[in-house]
């Protein structure tokens, strides 16, 4: 079962960035999707963006046009670039693995996004 440790969460101003990063302990070349997830307490954890193996993305509506997803094979490592955070942004994000129809997460990085 790989193994995915996030790192890069931390505390932001409304309309702050951050990127978050994902390493993997195997080859990731052919796990497809890999994406992330966002956990906030109380509610549903929430698919946000996926990149597929063939290089393609996909976005949910309330990250589109400000989060960008990216994955180095080479360095079996995801990130997530986050752009124009918003408080409603904050959320514990996990970095996860489709393998054999199940997502497997790792143990969330913490973003905070307030003034």
């Amino acid at each position: 079962q790989v193994r995915l440790v996030e790192s890069g969460g931390g505390s932001v101003q409304p309309g702050g960035s951050l990127r978050l990063s994902c390493v993997a302990s195997e080859n990731i070349t052919g796990i497809s999707p890999m994406g992330w997830h966002r956990q906030v307490p109380g509610k549903e954890r929430e698919y946000i963006a996926g990149i597929a193996t063939d290089g393609r993305t996909w976005y949910a509506e309330s990250v589109k046009g400000r989060f960008a997803i990216f994955k180095d094979s080479t360095k079996n490592t995801l990130s997530l670039q986050m752009n124009s955070l918003q408080p409603g942004d904050t959320a514990i994000y996990y970095c996860a693995a489709m393998i054999h129809m199940n997502w497997y997460w790792g143990q969330g990085t913490q973003v905070t996004v307030s003034s």
